[in-house]
């Protein structure tokens, strides 16, 4: 079955092999979460996990629903992982909340946007005033989806970082899982872009590096799941024969397009977007604290 996802991870369980040629990962525990690393090398690997080749990072936190702290060692793992995939440099970072702000399960990347501490606005000698002469330049914005701007996303990207010259990007933007308990518990950071809506059958144009011109490191939590997919999980997990066919008949193509997401969706945007904005912030800005940062972002 044609098992959709946004997860590297997932890609690699559903191949079942200790060893995939031309990929290489390892896992580790630290600061309260499980930090998985995935790292496709090459062309080989990227048609066997079915991504494109890059570093697939994926973070196992608590559960964003049953709880809101991120004083607890998740955000400062997150922006650890974060912060090994920012070039050297310090030059201008663009942020860009992705996603659409009125649907509840893509407004991770707009929601994220709007707690993202911007500096590039702001001179040297007025950072040298705050006490904060360290802090980077950033730039953030949330551009909306094709259907509202009539503009892809991608072109947007494209013009501003044309315009301002980053030296890198960085995109937020909710994901599709396969499984229900990775919903709200799983943060994937990549270096090899994203497509925005493809884990919702909707693919717009690539972001990354190729299609940019500078690195491209997209952040993302899983707020879905496609209804096929899960029935077929529930089905494989009772150990009953399936008929793939059969039970994509008796779940009819109206029901078979949709997608699952949790009923606390709302706490769980809430808390993911407020976790992972901190994190880019404490990425971005490593000699200030996050609680002075939070202050300053509200």
């Amino acid at each position: 079955m044609n098992f959709r996802t946004d997860l590297a991870l997932e890609r690699q369980e559903i191949l079942g092999a200790s060893e995939i040629e031309g990929v290489s990962s390892y896992s580790e525990h630290k600061n309260n979460v499980k930090i998985t690393s995935i790292n496709i090398e090459n062309e080989i690997g990227s048609k066997k996990i079915g991504k494109p080749v890059g570093r697939y990072i994926t973070v196992e936190v608590p559960e964003f629903s049953k709880d809101g702290e991120i004083f607890d060692g998740r955000l400062e793992a997150l922006a650890e992982e974060l912060r090994k995939l920012l070039p050297s440099d310090d030059g201008t970072v663009l942020v860009v909340g992705l996603g659409n702000e009125n649907i509840t399960p893509d407004a991770l990347g707009p929601k994220c946007a709007q707690m993202i501490l911007a500096t590039r606005h702001l001179s040297a000698e007025f950072r040298e005033s705050l006490g904060m002469p360290s802090l980077r330049s950033v730039a953030g914005i949330s551009p909306g989806v094709l259907g509202q701007t009539g503009i892809e996303t991608g072109e947007i990207i494209a013009g501003i970082v044309k315009k301002i010259k980053p030296s890198a990007v960085i995109t937020v933007d909710a994901l599709a899982s396969r499984r229900l308990k990775r919903l709200g518990c799983t943060v994937q950071i990549s270096d090899a872009g994203i497509t925005p809506g493809s884990g919702v059958g909707n693919a717009r144009a690539t972001i990354s590096s190729k299609t940019l011109g500078v690195p491209v490191i997209a952040v993302g939590v899983p707020t879905v799941v496609d209804a096929a997919t899960l029935a077929y999980d529930i089905l494989q997990g009772e150990k009953n024969e399936i008929d793939e066919n059969a039970m994509r008949k008796a779940l009819g193509h109206e029901v078979e397009q949709m997608m699952i997401t949790p009923r606390e969706i709302d706490l769980l945007i809430e808390r993911a977007s407020r976790l992972i904005a901190m994190s880019i912030n404490c990425a971005l800005h490593p000699d200030i604290s996050a609680e002075d940062i939070l202050s300053l972002v509200g």
